[in-house]
């Protein structure tokens, strides 16, 4: 009885930190499309939010380490954790470029096919058996299918509004709706950049995998990797704006806010991951994208004044049924 009520416990903790971080990474890209409204670039967001990032993560990384013995961090861990580092920086990149051209709610209902590609990768690396023979191998199959189609159809097709926001006061463009303030080639620009995002996304969630099970620290990784994002993203953003040196110039509005915001989520975000994907693997990462879909289409509506389509509701209730 008390192992079965430790397990529930232990289940309940991780159940409730995926919640948390999925929560988290919705909010973050919505106080993000909030900030590009008065001019935060995505290169400089990035760049002083992972620096800070680090910046946090940097003592949490010596006291961790004094408390247990780690192997030895070798040249080799390094290289892959800086391998992780290119992957996140271009996954971030992409995401909150997409993220500019749509809105949060694409960016979530894209990160579901995020399951399904690392269910098809964890099968090429074999960390996952396909059995079609057994019903479970069958559904993942389905869903797998499914989730991938509905991502398609999501970015094609939005149906008619079934319900219109307004604007909030604090904000200076007009609701991001396909329809209204952007074109739907930018919209269709924005769904290929995510789904871009989100194949990163699942080939990071298996090499991640594979250095916690060589280097157990969550925090260490985290260190590495957020200052790597950092420093890949800061020099993105010196070639790509290599004539526009003002976008590294901060104004104390809620452009600073989203930095600092995200400097200080980023760590708990990726700490939270390392840890869940040491002890529950990849696929368990994955299979909570779905729900996130619910959170943004509240948060755009509220906070950015999106209106709702039919087609978000029609693509929700087949991800709720195939989830």
């Amino acid at each position: 009885m008390a192992g079965a009520v430790s397990l529930w416990r232990r289940e309940a903790v991780f159940l409730t930190a995926m919640l948390a971080s999925e929560t988290g990474i919705v909010g973050m890209n919505t106080l993000f499309k909030a900030a590009t409204s008065k001019g935060l670039n995505s290169y400089a967001f990035l760049g002083y939010s992972y620096l800070l990032a680090s910046l946090l993560l940097l003592p949490s990384h010596f006291f961790s380490n004094r408390s247990r013995s780690l192997p030895p961090l070798s040249f080799s861990i390094l290289s892959k954790i800086g391998l992780l580092g290119l992957l996140g920086s271009m996954y971030v990149i992409t995401g909150y470029i997409g993220v500019k051209y749509s809105n949060p709610t694409l960016a979530s209902a894209i990160s579901n096919i995020t399951p399904a590609l690392t269910f098809i990768l964890a099968i090429i690396f074999r960390m996952e058996k396909v059995n079609l023979k057994e019903r479970s191998s069958v559904a993942k199959v389905m869903g797998t299918i499914l989730s991938l189609v509905g991502a398609l159809v999501v970015v094609l097709y939005h149906g008619p509004r079934v319900f219109v926001a307004s604007s909030p006061p604090y904000l200076n463009f007009r609701p991001l709706s396909p329809s209204l303030s952007s074109s739907n080639s930018d919209w269709i620009i924005g769904g290929c950049l995510l789904t871009i995002k989100d194949i990163f996304v699942s080939i990071s969630f298996i090499l991640q995998a594979h250095i916690m099970t060589e280097y157990p620290a969550a925090f260490t990784v985290s260190f590495f990797y957020s200052l790597c994002v950092s420093i890949l993203t800061s020099l993105t953003g010196l070639v790509v704006e290599k004539n526009n040196p003002s976008i590294w110039i901060i104004r104390f509005d809620i452009t600073l806010t989203s930095i600092v915001t995200m400097g200080i989520f980023t760590p708990v975000y990726y700490v939270i991951h390392s840890w869940t994907v040491r002890y529950k693997g990849p696929l368990y990462l994955a299979i909570f994208k779905p729900l996130s879909i619910l959170i943004a289409v509240v948060m755009s509506a509220i906070f950015l004044g999106d209106s709702l389509y039919l087609g978000w509701y029609i693509y929700i209730i087949v991800n709720m049924n195939t989830s």
